[in-house]
This record gives structure tokens, sequence and C-alpha cells, in this order.
């Protein structure tokens, strides 16, 4: 059974919910759902400006991790109403130089009244010592 290391990251804030920023197993690291929020707490915006906090959240929970955003393989996209997709949509392709595969759906409800949640999976392409 592969250990799991828990990742908690200086400077993302904290949530209110006893979960982890990340938990990373073997080469994988599953990043939990990011909201548009900073030390003050949750911070309403457009739904674009709402997705570029949250990424912003899981770049640095990845890195402190040890992976990068060509490490992310997967991305959930939660939206309070799918009509915002294109916006985000935008800003996902300037995110990735290789888009990472993904599922999007409409929420009845995010935590705050948020308008996007992302969460993520990165792994890294090291199998034992050797490259896949």
């Amino acid at each position: 059974m592969s250990k799991r290391t828990i990742i908690d990251v200086p400077g993302v804030p904290k949530s209110p919910s006893p979960i982890a920023n990340a938990v990373v197993v073997g080469n994988t690291c599953h990043i939990s759902g990011q909201l548009s929020v900073y030390d003050d707490g949750y911070r309403p915006g457009t739904p674009r400006a709402e997705a570029e906090r949250a990424f912003e959240l899981i770049f640095l929970i990845a890195a402190e991790a040890g992976f990068d955003r060509s490490d992310i393989v997967y991305v959930d996209l939660a939206f309070a109403d799918l009509d915002d997709l294109p916006d985000v949509n935008a800003l996902y392709g300037e995110l990735f130089e290789t888009p990472p595969a993904r599922t999007i759906y409409q929420a009845a409800k995010l935590p705050f009244g948020a308008k996007v949640k992302v969460q993520a999976v990165a792994m890294k392409s090291f199998i034992g010592d050797k490259e896949a």
C-alpha cells in the first residue's frame, strides 16, 4: 500500500472544513477543490476572476507538493451557472500548454455562493525510478 502525504500549504487560506489542501499518493497529487478565497475569506468576482484565483491556489498547492502545472492531468470545474463556461474556457486555454482532461458541470449550490470551484489531479510521469 502506498504512503499518503498530506499537503497543507502556508499562504493558502485554511478551509473551515477538516480537509487537506492535497494528498499525495505515489506519483499522484489529489488537490482539494479551491474557490476564490483569500486570507479574509471568499471574495466574489466575475466567473473568470474567481477561476483565476482558484487556479492560482491549485498551482501553489501543486508546487508545494513538488508538481507543476504541466503535471496536472485532470481538472474538475463546478459552476453555479454553466452559462459562465465560455469565459472560464478561455482562461483554461491560456493556463495550459497541453490541456488536461476535465469534467464540467453545474452544481446546485457552491460554498459561500461561489460561481466557480476547481479541483485537480497532478501526476508525475515516473514509475519507480524510471520515466514512463
